[in-house]
């Protein structure tokens, strides 16, 4: 298995602690982890992603267990191995498309795909050279994609990524990033409250509000 969990606990201060089910996903498979608000999806996100620690328990990806990362060890081996599709895109307004793209390779250091090719499979060619803050919303996320997939992540985490898309547009977005995962290999979770990406993902996990 690619990815996999066990036991994962997690309290945050002051709060009732959080108890995760256990999962287990191989390359080119999708999970779609679906619950309410206050059910801990993004807590889970988080811990997947390495930026919490468990309490109790582990993530492993690839055979290495997050918790055992530290400081910028961690986050080397999340930039070359997961890549996050947050709900708001997270792009820097003073770079260009591609160049957003390009700094997410320096920063990992990891050459990982080109991004005019990367770019081109997503739609959005003729966008590399545009100011990101000239973006329609749709456009911006396929960008804040691009940005996830470019190192070649073993997983890609999506955070609510239809939750402001109309039907037709959420059904896109699913596909792709399905499509995307399959392209280069990865593990894909989705973490919605969406229940409309329940057809779109085989492997359902619902978590229940505490």
């Amino acid at each position: 298995m690619l990815l996999q969990t066990t036991s994962l606990r997690f309290a945050h201060p002051g709060q009732s602690r959080i108890s995760f089910p256990d999962f287990s996903l191989a390359g080119e498979e999708a999970l779609l982890l679906l619950g309410k608000s206050g059910s801990g999806k993004t807590t889970f996100l988080n811990l997947l992603a390495g930026l919490l620690l468990p309490n109790q328990g582990q993530v492993l990806l690839d055979g290495v267990v997050l918790s055992a990362l530290q400081g910028h060890r961690m986050d080397l081996f999340r930039g070359q191995n997961i890549g996050i599709v947050f709900q708001k895109p997270h792009l820097i307004a003073a770079l260009t498309v591609k160049q957003n793209l390009e700094l997410g390779q320096f920063l990992s250091k990891k050459k990982g795909s080109s991004p005019l090719s990367l770019l081109q499979d997503l739609g959005i060619a003729s966008k590399a050279s545009a100011a990101v803050g000239t973006l329609s919303e749709g456009e911006a996320q396929r960008v804040s994609i691009a940005r996830a997939l470019v190192n070649t992540p073993k997983l890609i985490l999506a955070d609510e990524p239809t939750s402001s898309l109309d039907d037709e547009h959420a059904q896109r977005v699913i596909t792709l990033l399905k499509t995307q995962a399959a392209k280069i290999g990865a593990a894909l979770v989705i973490v919605t409250h969406d229940q409309r990406v329940k057809s779109e993902v085989s492997q359902v996990l619902e978590l229940k509000s505490a």
